[in-house]
């Protein structure tokens, strides 16, 4: 009689405890929720915990050089030297290329790897080419080139063709095409980094959609359709126009040139940076936007006179302050896209009915001299005849809104 006492009080106890473990996890389900939300911050300052930097601004500091080749007598001094293939480029860091977001320059040869011409052989027959082993160190300066020229055809359509691809290996952009008349490749919408300023001050880096068109018009005029072109891309983006055209060894374009050169302005492009004649040439200002008619040579083999070894690099300070942060943020990210040759950019922009940003361009330039077989800034008297030669500071003050000088 006693053990069935003892039995039954274990059974009560243990469903006494049972009954409270049930009660502890009956109240933890109820009181849990109720604790989160009570520590949960209000909808203001969570915003403020997990708020995303949003994009204030955009800035991008670039440089238009002259022509960059590295064929024939550049290849030459390349092999003769320590650095062989790093040789054309070795000086270039005297330029400060840290403070530049891109180089933009005209690839003045094709890239094919079988072909094995002397020096002396491509001078002869002007058929220009350029090793890709050069594209590595290139990479490392140059963000995009214009094809757009009269040697980038000298090793046929397979060596314009070998081009590009080495280009997108080595990841560097490219547009415009050595036959004005293929009208859809003229112009090509780069992704070009810019920096960022966040609304927290915080600086980040990006891509913004710009139209580059490039224009060889050495032996046949653009044609107006291709010119046409442009219009559309300026409607929603900035257009830069990169012609190659023009009488060599002048200081000055001729009539033509001229003509084509402002008809590019009046086709949307917001200035015109032109090469070919291997001299500086005139600037001007037409309807307020900027025309530079000729660079010059930036990396070239020629060596004969002060003329041809030295060169106009145009920078130009973009800006834009005045977006708002979700257009500007829906810009930079189809910015990041627009990276490919033949990519969709237009046609999203076009999609999306975007809105074109207010730019504000500022200009400056850079004088180089190649004279000695190696590239290298200009000196103060050497930039002094540079500007001289561009007539820079009458044409500064012919500049209009959006656009001045540095």
């Amino acid at each position: 009689m006693l053990e069935i006492k003892k039995t039954g009080r274990w059974q009560w106890v243990l469903w006494v405890i049972l009954g409270l473990v049930a009660t502890l996890v009956a109240a933890f389900l109820i009181l849990w929720p109720m604790t989160q939300n009570s520590v949960a911050p209000s909808d203001g300052d969570l915003n403020n915990v997990i708020k995303t930097p949003q994009p204030q601004s955009i800035s991008s500091n670039v440089l238009f050089t002259g022509n960059i080749y590295f064929g024939r007598y550049i290849n030459d001094w390349s092999m003769l030297s320590p650095l062989q293939y790093q040789y054309p480029f070795s000086r270039l860091n005297e330029f400060n290329r840290d403070q530049y977001n891109a180089w933009i320059s005209g690839l003045e040869c094709p890239l094919a790897g079988s072909v094995n011409m002397t020096s002396a052989e491509e001078e002869a027959a002007l058929q220009f080419n350029c090793s890709p082993n050069y594209l590595p160190e290139a990479a490392k300066w140059f963000t995009a080139v214009t094809l757009a020229n009269n040697h980038t055809d000298n090793q046929g359509i397979e060596g314009f063709a070998e081009t590009k691809q080495h280009l997108e290996e080595n990841s560097i952009q490219y547009f415009g095409h050595y036959d004005p008349y293929v009208v859809s490749d003229n112009c090509e919408v780069i992704g070009l980094p810019v920096d960022i300023k966040n609304n927290d001050n915080s600086i980040a880096k990006g891509r913004l959609p710009v139209a580059m068109c490039g224009f060889h018009g050495v032996f046949k005029i653009p044609p107006e359709d291709a010119l046409a072109e442009m219009q559309k891309y300026s409607l929603y983006m900035p257009v830069i126009a990169m012609p190659h055209m023009g009488a060599e060894y002048q200081s000055a374009p001729d009539e033509l040139k001229t003509a084509v050169y402002r008809s590019m302005i009046d086709n949307g492009a917001d200035m015109v940076v032109g090469d070919h004649p291997h001299w500086i040439q005139t600037t001007e200002s037409y309807n307020g936007h900027l025309i530079l008619y000729s660079m010059g040579n930036f990396m070239f083999d020629q060596q004969f006179n002060t003329e041809v070894t030295r060169s106009a690099a145009l920078n130009v300070m973009m800006s834009d302050t005045s977006d708002s942060a979700n257009n500007l943020k829906v810009w930079l990210a189809l910015g990041e896209t627009c990276v490919a040759f033949k990519d969709n950019c237009l046609e999203t922009a076009k999609a999306q009915n975007l809105k074109k940003l207010d730019i504000s361009y500022k200009f400056g330039i850079v004088g180089s001299n190649d004279s000695d077989k190696i590239n290298k800034p200009a000196t103060p008297d050497q930039q002094a005849s540079i500007l001289q030669r561009l007539n820079w500071q009458s044409t500064l003050g012919g500049l209009q809104a959006p656009y001045s000088g540095l």
